[in-house]
């Protein structure tokens, strides 16, 4: 841990719905899934399938980024949250506690239920989309910016989320280290000790940033709401903490939410998101800062995209029951979790120690604690391993694995109509309404 003592700044940006396989699964299939310096890497081999429903089996394929509405794979949002989740793991969405172990193979099928739902809502399903499309994952061609930082630095190929559901119990776990038994999205306010509060009695800084807008966390619990405007922000003003040499110890970045935004949440634009994460690196890089920023990009959940990996057995985080009768005995599936720094060695796979729990989003929180002092929030926080053994060079880097990268073109753009709200555009309303929110500009 002695290395992370030189990491001044630790930032997250933490985008949406995607699983490992689905953006990093082929990162290292045409090397054997070995990094260069020979860590193997549990990503695909092209030979894991689902069954279809209809007495056939899917293989997962590549997706062709240069084909029409390829950044909008899988072509519609795939269903989400418990009920769903323990059907792509289970084939059953109720499954008995404790439950069996996870075959993961139940994918195809619920996306088909998805499917039809969504065209029954009159949602987005981009043309052509097949229940088959959620075998589909992203090659490195098709996410260089994301796939070069993951062989630029290091990737976590045993990264959790927090819960098998859906992305406000998931952001909550990775700030308090809890969700208080919930576990789907119509609970969008937490009244638990947040890590907010912590690094503030420490006199630790902190900022949390919305894209575009006021930031949705801000409204998630009760000492960050009630926090001073100088907390929060937006892109612009990252950028420009940034350059200057001001950025808070710790940074949490947002997305745009919008169907047209960079968030990456299924069916929305994967392109813009590259775009959003290229920006992001480049400002840190171009600043000041750089040599003592530990830079963490990561996704709430899978988001109903296919993974082959079952989630391992977690350590409850409290005695709260859990909504659906869930014991929160179990992680969701692993989601893309990226670590950069100047400090970490290239072509890293970075995991935890084996015999302990994996990596999951509590692990943010431990990793500020052993760096600031800021005691656990749960009992999921104190048993989660930190990510600062990922820091090995005494020396900083100064090359550059994206240079020359730029990001991805849209070749589209999604057909919400400019009156559509994303959902979590509404729960940003709703918090808004509540006054859990500014509704006015920066600061509020």
């Amino acid at each position: 841990m002695s290395l992370l003592g030189q990491i001044d700044h630790l930032v997250v940006l933490m985008l949406e719905n995607r699983s490992l396989d689905h953006m990093l699964g082929y990162l290292y299939t045409r090397q054997g899934n070995r990094s260069p310096s020979g860590q193997p890497y549990e990503g695909l081999t092209g030979k894991e399938s689902n069954p279809d429903g209809q007495g056939g089996t899917v293989a997962v394929f590549p997706i062709d980024h240069t084909k029409p509405y390829a950044y909008f794979m899988p072509g519609a949002d795939p269903g989400e949250g418990f009920v769903h989740t323990n059907r792509q793991l289970f084939g059953t969405g109720y499954p008995p506690s404790p439950a069996p172990g996870a075959t993961n193979s139940g994918f195809v099928i619920d996306f088909a239920v998805a499917l039809e739902r969504r065209r029954r809502e009159g949602s987005c399903v981009y043309p052509g989309t097949t229940p088959t499309d959620i075998m589909g994952c992203f090659t490195p061609q098709g996410l260089p910016v994301l796939s070069g930082l993951a062989r630029g630095y290091a990737v976590c190929d045993h990264w959790y989320s927090s819960a098998p559901t859906e992305t406000l119990p998931n952001r909550a776990f990775a700030h308090a280290a809890t969700s208080l038994g919930c576990m789907d999205d119509h609970a969008d306010v937490f009244h638990t000790r947040s890590i907010f509060r912590l690094l503030s009695e420490r006199n630790v800084s902190w900022g949390v940033y919305g894209y575009n807008a006021q930031p949705l966390t801000r409204g998630h619990f009760p000492d960050s709401s009630h926090a001073p405007a100088r907390h929060f922000g937006r892109f612009h003003d990252f950028t420009l903490a940034a350059a200057k040499g001001r950025l808070p110890a710790y940074s949490f970045l947002e997305p745009s939410w919008s169907p047209a935004g960079n968030s990456q949440h299924p069916n929305y634009d994967v392109a813009a998101g590259e775009r959003f994460i290229l920006d992001v690196y480049r400002a840190l890089r171009s600043g000041p800062g750089w040599n003592k920023t530990l830079f963490v990009i990561t996704y709430d959940e899978h988001g109903g995209c296919y993974d082959h990996v079952p989630p391992p057995a977690a350590v409850p985080p409290d005695d709260i029951p859990g909504e659906f009768g869930f014991d929160f005995r179990r992680f969701g599936l692993r989601v893309p979790t990226v670590l950069v720094s100047p400090l970490i060695e290239p072509g890293t796979v970075f995991r935890a120690p084996p015999g302990g729990p994996p990596l999951d989003h509590t692990s943010l929180l431990k990793t500020m604690g052993q760096r600031w002092g800021t005691p656990p929030l749960t009992a999921r926080d104190e048993a989660a391993p930190g990510i600062g053994t990922v820091l090995t060079l005494e020396r900083p880097r100064d090359d550059d694995p994206l240079s020359g990268v730029s990001a991805p073109v849209p070749t589209s753009v999604h057909p919400a109509r400019a009156s559509e709200s994303s959902h979590l555009e509404e729960v940003h309303a709703r918090l808004v309404a509540r006054h859990r929110i500014p509704g006015g500009g920066i600061g509020g």
